[in-house]
């Protein structure tokens, strides 16, 4: 039987292991990850084939901290009636949660703009997909090198 401060001091180590650490311990983390990120792909569009181009996702190459990484996603678009950009999502590969924001539009919007800070794991690939009335879907990937990790434990983030 684990004793209350047995339970404690276990606790507390849990909460320091640094993400590269627990990577190490748990082979199949970033299988887990890799998995979670085709999972949250395959909820926003389906079956249906997404395309390159109309998106752009600007952000910084190299980032000393990943708490806070400023990011914009702007979408080709007229946004008319008939032709705008219903949805703007960005996903992210080695976060804890893949999805890291959902944005809905309507023609009023006027332009197809994004643009914030989201907190990144560890170096990975961000991208950034828009979803047009006619329902096709239009993406753009970037790297990105983190030096300084954060969402060390998931549900934390």
């Amino acid at each position: 039987m684990t004793t209350r401060r047995e339970f404690l001091v276990l606790a507390a180590t849990s909460l320091a292991v640094p993400e590269a650490a627990r990577a190490q311990l748990d082979p199949n983390l970033a299988a887990n990850r890799k998995a979670a990120f085709q999972e949250a792909l395959h909820g926003i569009v389906g079956d249906t084939q997404v395309r390159r181009g109309r998106v752009k996702l600007q952000l910084p190459p190299l980032i000393d901290n990943g708490n806070s990484v400023p990011f914009s996603v702007v979408v080709e678009s007229p946004m008319t009636e008939a032709d705008y950009v219903r949805a703007i999502h960005v996903l992210t590969e080695k976060n804890p949660l893949p999805d890291v924001v959902s944005v809905r539009l309507s023609p009023r919007a006027g332009r197809a703009t994004l643009s914030t800070r989201v907190r990144l794991a560890d170096t990975q690939t961000v991208t950034a997909i828009a979803q047009m009335s006619d329902g096709s879907f239009w993406s753009d990937s970037a790297e990105v090198v983190v030096t300084l990790s954060a969402c060390l434990e998931e549900g934390l983030i």
